[in-house]
């Protein structure tokens, strides 16, 4: 999408902007000579997270923006109150504020620390309400027109979004809580909010992390610009344009764009979609919200046995895992990817599980004969996981490698 220049002048807040979509969004803004605030908590680097927000103030000035770096830890009410403060004092005041820093967990009820639960409702929902609160005295003031995108997706009351990961669904829909009502209430002060979120899997060096593999989290991911693009639209829109759960994709096709291999991190190959999308969007993907297309597959005895003589000891070195599948008709089968060239068999395995998968028989052999997308299943409520993430991302590349051969 290309730059206009309708931002240009404008200060645009953005929280968790060192590095991913936030800077990529602060980037694209700079494009057209915007006043940036890098407000993060990362002040020096992290190999395993590059970019800091000295590092992405640099980039932004080189982008031909005017960048100002902040330390603010938004679960801190008196340090966001300060950046704001030192923001509007710098470029004479604030016009947008994307609320773009976000703790994630995915994990079950039994399996989530309290901890974990504290730093994600912290930063996601309370983050987002502080750094609200205390920029719409700012926004109130715009010339333009005040405007809010919280980085969150459309509200759904579907269980199967909130099964897997409770602790984390309850934020991220509180922070399109935050936009929903406060759209309403600030009409009357010219300030319009939003919330963008990506339809696919969008790769960030976090993300990576996540995945515990590079290549993995980039082979079905789209580039986090797709993002900086829609941000950069839905900024430029007229302050009418409010109160909207925007999915990134659809706000480009609105802007006229129908090249999205341009965003692909691997052009070619398919692309995941995310989570708490609407049903529409996963409707004939890999017959996600049918599992009932196993007829003719063998049994899973037989699946298992056919599973063994594909393994060897190169797809054992890349994924060093140990996955345990419970079938909820019961039943329990392995595949031991950790040692030696690899083994199946029925019942449990030697050592204690990386990740555990629990579906029902048609589900699982829907997933390994390449009719179910297991990452598909996993967000739609067919498929329950439990253990490391990243390893279990790892498994559903060996099954595309699979498909055919069941």
């Amino acid at each position: 999408m290309l730059n206009t220049g309708k931002l240009a002048g404008r200060t645009i807040f953005i929280t968790g902007a060192s590095r991913g979509i936030g800077k990529e969004i602060a980037l694209k803004c700079a494009k057209d000579g915007a006043n940036i605030v890098v407000a993060a908590k990362t002040a020096t680097a992290n190999p395993k997270l590059p970019g800091t927000i000295y590092t992405a103030a640099e980039e932004i000035e080189k982008a031909g923006g005017k960048a100002l770096a902040v330390v603010m830890d938004v679960r801190d009410e008196a340090n966001v109150k300060a950046c704001v403060e030192q923001a509007a004092d710098k470029f004479g005041g604030i016009d947008a504020l994307i609320n773009n820093a976000s703790a994630i967990n995915l994990t079950a009820t039994e399996d989530t620390e309290i901890k974990r639960y504290d730093l994600m409702h912290q930063v996601n929902v309370r983050g987002t309400f502080i750094a609200s609160k205390l920029c719409i005295p700012f926004l109130k003031q715009s010339k333009v027109g005040g405007k809010i995108i919280n980085n969150s997706p459309p509200l759904s009351m579907n269980p199967r979004w909130f099964a897997p990961h409770v602790a984390y669904t309850m934020t991220k829909f509180g922070m399109s809580m935050c936009a929903l009502g406060m759209a309403e209430e600030l009409k009357k002060d010219n300030i319009a909010v939003n919330t963008l979120w990506p339809k696919t899997s969008i790769y960030t060096a976090a993300t990576a992390m996540l995945a515990g593999d590079d290549k993995v989290a980039q082979a079905n991911s789209r580039k986090p610009s797709i993002m900086a693009d829609a941000a950069y639209a839905i900024l430029s829109k007229p302050n009418t344009f409010t109160g909207n759960f925007c999915i990134d994709e659809e706000v480009l096709r609105g802007e006229g764009i129908t090249d999205f291999d341009q965003y692909a991190c691997v052009p070619g190959n398919e692309i995941m979609l995310d989570f708490f999308l609407p049903d529409k969007y996963y409707e004939g993907q890999n017959n996600v919200l049918d599992t009932s297309g196993a007829t003719g597959a063998p049994s899973l005895e037989r699946l298992f046995d056919k599973i063994k003589g594909l393994l060897n000891e190169e797809l054992v070195s890349k994924t060093k895992g140990v996955f345990v599948f419970q079938i909820k008709e019961g039943g329990e089968f392995f595949i031991d990817m950790k040692n030696g060239a690899g083994a199946t068999g029925k019942g449990a395995p030697a050592e204690k599980a990386d990740v555990t998968f629990v579906a029902n028989e048609d589900a699982m052999l829907s997933m390994f004969t390449g009719k179910l997308k297991p990452t598909a299943a996993f967000m739609t409520g067919k498929l329950k996981i439990k253990g490391d993430m990243g390893k279990a991302m790892k498994l559903e590349k060996l099954m595309s490698q699979m498909k055919g051969k069941m």
